[in-house]
């Protein structure tokens, strides 16, 4: 019987062994598996933080870039006003000339770059985003629609830059 007994032990204690064994081997595939997935975890969060560190850098030259396009639209327009500050004996008619060329110009200029006016036509609803009433006058107009426009206003990509000041009719 203390034979069996000691075979049993050893058995036991094989088994122990082995399954010890493969207890350190999973512990050691799982480690390996940890250390990957941590080296993963961190490539990711410094490829996500050069990400958006790119991305700020493109919104800062696009804002710079932008105002530099707008600026170089404007060129012909201060050139034209040189141009026309150098003739000494203009009559009125080339200034006049002069200053709608140089008026168009810088229409085109503004065009070009989305500042659109914004400049109602007598019988326009009155529009609180857009327009901003001086005052309201007696008219054979609807309520609440322009009547006249006192200055044009500007929008750029559809936001108000300056509203229009009109006057409005009275209600009726």
């Amino acid at each position: 019987m203390a034979t069996n007994y000691q075979s049993t032990d050893e058995m036991v204690a094989a088994m122990d062994a082995g399954a010890l064994a493969k207890v350190q081997a999973d512990l050691a595939d799982l480690q390996a598996k940890s250390a990957d997935l941590a080296d993963q975890y961190l490539r990711a969060k410094a490829e996500a933080e050069n990400a958006r560190r790119r991305a700020e850098d493109e919104i800062a030259k696009a804002r710079r870039f932008a105002v530099e396009a707008f600026a170089e639209s404007l060129l012909p327009v201060a050139d034209s006003l040189e141009a026309g500050l150098l003739i000494k004996d203009a009559t009125i008619e080339q200034i006049r000339e002069g200053a709608q060329a140089t008026l168009r110009q810088l229409v085109a200029a503004l065009e070009r770059n989305k500042v659109l006016a914004i400049n109602p036509a007598a019988g326009t609803r009155f529009d609180p985003h857009q327009h901003q009433a001086i005052s309201v006058v007696p008219s054979e107009l609807d309520a609440n629609t322009v009547v006249t426009v006192l200055q044009k206003g500007y929008a750029i990509a559809e936001r108000v830059l300056r509203p229009a000041l009109v006057t409005v009719s009275a209600p009726k």
